[in-house]
């Protein structure tokens, strides 16, 4: 089996790993790197879930790339959209000749003694064996599992004889033309798919055990859309990008001061849009505003929805399912033709591949995440994680500026290898997701890096911070090992305050 050699390996063709290869091409242009993916096409989350109305739950000026501004019309753009924008933006920067697709990466392991990284593989279609070597390792793998969702046992599913169905796996040309049915769920998908199916379908309830706090948003912003029409792009954009990260941040930080005056302002706005037609009992969850994601309602749909009578809202514990629909515990029983199962995702880091240091399997929820990018303790290796309280890509973008900023550094320097190791003893039992409670991250705290009480190892969920931190921080601090010698602490660079907040909000 012959191996073939890489100065950087990429592990994942979605919206990460494609931003990742970008900035490889603009800030390393010497560098030679592969994508290795397992699906068949790029896109990621957006190439996997084919469900009705699929759409972004992030505007699209925070959530396309810093370096190629998103130029839909719709602010909050459907899932095509979103993977021609990924698959355009990898084309211009020739990222696509540089993806080994169908390659599932299967066990990767570190060589002290040879200073890289082996990485087996597994061509999904033959089955053949593969094997690659590279310098620097960099998981884009999300954070999922993209075999399956979770889906918790129903008991009595097996009675029903209508179709179950879970979105992450939406059976091409489903016909629900007058069917009633149920979507068990109360997160985004859940909350895109529930309108959207009422323009076929013969009624459509959404089933939550308890509500979540929505926003109304206009697909498309009119705001932006008069500020293209007065003044050049590339400022227009900027300046919208700046008026949304400015905006998510004050909601959020508002929504954690004082989150009283935040739940009356979502339920009045929702109470407004439902006119009376819907019991708010729905829509009043028992939690503070952003403990858990806020969903956002594109142009107010599901409201329209409901006030049409072609959807309704169940709040309720399943008892079981019955070969009609489903028995609630309340006695209540919902009739269904189709029964769609958006209950949540199934976590997964690193895309479930093995991890070694030296044949040594390393158990990634024992360590922790520098500046929420390197894994502590593993030489020559990054994850990109994005945020979970804002646009994923935000965090993305600049968690691989900061890869190139330590490559180069390494470059500059005659450095080989570079590991982070936590000198304080800082490690918490926080998960690097751990400032959400959802339901799919607290099943997964047993397989999450954890975050540290302080410094680099605790994630702080803010761009602003981020921004100081990944781009104008020293890459040397005390944190880091460069060939087995623990660096120095440099002076910071870019000023304290002014230079980190223009970058942040105006690009780099």
């Amino acid at each position: 089996m012959s191996q073939q050699h890489f100065d950087v390996l990429i592990v994942g063709a979605g919206i990460s790993g494609i931003g990742m290869a970008c900035h490889l091409t603009r800030e390393c242009p010497n560098k030679r790197y592969a994508i290795l993916e397992r699906r068949d096409a790029i896109g990621g989350t957006w190439d996997l879930f084919r469900y009705p109305g699929i759409r972004s739950d992030s505007d699209m000026y925070t959530f396309g790339y810093n370096f190629r501004p998103w130029t839909g019309g719709k602010v909050l753009a459907d899932g095509p959209s979103i993977k021609k924008y990924v698959i355009e933006t990898a084309e211009s920067y020739g990222v696509t000749d540089n993806i080994r697709f169908g390659r599932k990466v299967t066990n990767t392991n570190w060589s002290s003694t040879d200073k890289c990284w082996t990485v087996d593989v597994e061509c999904e279609h033959t089955g053949e064996k593969e094997s690659y070597t590279a310098n620097f390792l960099v998981g884009c793998t999300g954070y999922y599992n993209y075999d399956a969702g979770y889906k918790p046992d129903f008991p009595g599913e097996a009675d029903f004889k209508g179709q179950v169905i879970h979105p992450q796996h939406w059976p091409e040309n489903l016909d629900y033309s007058g069917k009633k049915v149920v979507v068990i769920g109360s997160g985004a998908t859940a909350i895109t798919l529930v309108p959207t199916m009422t323009d076929k379908a013969e009624h459509v309830t959404m089933l939550q055990r308890s509500p979540t706090y929505l926003m109304p948003l206009p697909s498309i912003d009119p705001v932006s859309v008069t500020m293209q029409k007065i003044l050049p792009d590339k400022l227009a954009y900027r300046l919208t990008r700046a008026r949304n990260i400015t905006l998510a941040r004050t909601i959020f930080e508002r929504a954690r001061k004082n989150p009283k005056a935040v739940r009356r302002l979502l339920l009045g706005i929702i109470r407004s849009q439902l006119n009376g037609k819907a019991d708010m009992r729905h829509f009043s969850p028992d939690y503070n505003p952003w403990d858990q994601r806020l969903c956002v309602v594109a142009d107010g749909d599901l409201f329209k929805a409901i006030k049409a009578g072609k959807a309704s809202m169940a709040t309720d514990h399943i008892e079981r399912f019955t070969d009609k629909g489903i028995l609630l515990k309340s006695g209540q029983e919902l009739e269904a033709d189709i029964i769609i199962t958006a209950t949540g995702l199934d976590v997964q880091i690193m895309g479930g591949m093995e991890v070694k240091i030296d044949q040594q399997p390393l158990k990634v929820s024992d360590t922790m995440l520098y500046k929420n990018v390197l894994v502590e303790g593993l030489p020559n290796a990054a994850m990109i994680v994005g945020y979970t309280n804002i646009s994923w890509t935000l965090k993305a973008d600049i968690a691989s500026e900061y890869v190139c900023r330590l490559l180069n550094h390494m470059d500059r320097n005659n450095h080989t290898v570079c590991v982070t190791r936590d000198v304080e003893n800082s490690r918490t039992e926080d998960t690097i997701l751990g400032s959400l409670e959802a339901g799919y991250i607290k099943r997964a705290a047993d397989r999450l890096p954890r975050q540290g009480s302080h410094g680099p190892w605790k994630s702080s969920q803010n761009y602003l911070e981020d921004v100081k931190t990944l781009r104008f921080d020293p890459i040397e601090d005390g944190y880091i090992e460069f060939d087995g010698r623990k660096s120095k602490r440099e002076s910071s660079r870019g000023g304290r305050f002014m230079a980190p907040l223009r970058s942040a909000l105006f690009g780099a």
